[in-house]
């Protein structure tokens, strides 16, 4: 059986949507002089540079990028870790990225590093929220809202050629 791909976004539409989630990041945040963009590995840590190349053309303040690493798979079983030292974090608005948003599970694990640092803030991004909330995660910049089943998949590509988001 061959699965069959519905395209939800096309390259010019995930590049607007992570522009205006740029834009949203940045008039939330505008009197900060840093934030601190968490990005989990693989493809939220590139949403994450894309959405800091965006804030770089718009902001006035700086960003650092930062990952976060996990085992998405089995997040209670593997060590959840910042690519940076903890002090580079401290006292900074946070905004923890990933690519696509199911139950908050992956998000929810994420957080990890952060219990233990005091941050000025710890605001959550995706560029797809799919809403299967089963965990207490809220997200706050969406790029795009997809009402799907929970059997349906959402994959998304973020290279520099084509970027683009399919319903499996």
């Amino acid at each position: 059986m061959v699965e069959s791909k519905s395209l939800v976004l096309d390259n010019k539409q995930v590049n607007q949507k992570i522009r205006r989630m740029a834009f949203q990041i940045f008039e939330n945040n505008f009197n900060e002089k840093e934030i601190v963009l968490a990005g989990i590995k693989n493809k939220g840590y590139i949403l994450a540079q894309l959405l800091q190349e965006q804030l770089n053309e718009i902001a006035s303040f700086k960003t650092r990028l930062v990952g976060v690493s996990l085992d998405k798979e089995a997040p209670t079983q593997s060590n959840i870790s910042l690519d940076c030292d903890e002090k580079e974090v401290k006292n900074k608005t946070i905004i923890l990225i990933d690519d696509v948003s199911n139950t908050g599970r992956t998000m929810a694990y994420s957080l990890k590093p952060f219990l233990n640092i005091k941050v000025k803030k710890l605001e959550t991004s995706v560029l797809v929220n799919r809403s299967h909330t089963q965990f207490p995660i809220s997200i706050k910049y969406s790029g795009f809202e997809l009402a799907t089943t929970i059997k349906e998949h959402v994959e998304v590509l973020l290279e520099k050629e084509e970027k683009c988001v399919y319903l499996l």
